[in-house]
């Protein structure tokens, strides 16, 4: 049932991102080129995420467990440090360069597009590139 609900819940996110033209890269670079034709279009879509986040989180927060009964799992990191503010400004750059994000990339990988391919394949691999590198320094 777990994975059911985990299936549906990104079929409806990336359902979300196709009708609010989130996978379309020049509506990320209209948004981020504010001396040009700015597109405030993103704005209203992060808006209404954070609305919605900020309630689920709200009563995530007073819950032991999911509503189907998995344990729950939020993170309490708390401090800004130099890992976290330097992986910051690497996606913003590689958000900024290409137009994508995680999530729409994986719609738009999914919908054949090739720059989404690309994107796709050198997000996983700097993860796994990542992952080795945390390996070898503990």
């Amino acid at each position: 049932m777990l994975n059911l609900s985990a299936f549906l819940a990104g079929l409806l996110f990336g359902l979300g991102l196709i009708i609010s033209g989130m996978t379309n890269p020049s509506k990320v670079i209209g948004f981020l080129d504010l001396t040009g034709e700015w597109d405030p279009s993103l704005a209203f879509v992060m808006g209404g995420a954070i609305l919605i986040g900020s309630g689920a989180f709200a009563i995530a927060e007073k819950r032991q467990r999911s509503l189907l009964g998995a344990p729950m799992r939020l993170s309490s990191a708390t401090k800004l440090d130099a890992r976290l503010l330097l992986g910051s400004l690497v996606f913003g750059i590689g958000w900024g360069m290409s137009g994508f994000c995680p999530g729409p990339a994986v719609v738009s990988a999914a919908a054949g597009q090739p720059k989404a391919l690309i994107f796709v394949a050198s997000m996983l691999s700097g993860m796994a590139l990542y992952h080795r590198l945390e390996r070898r320094g503990k």
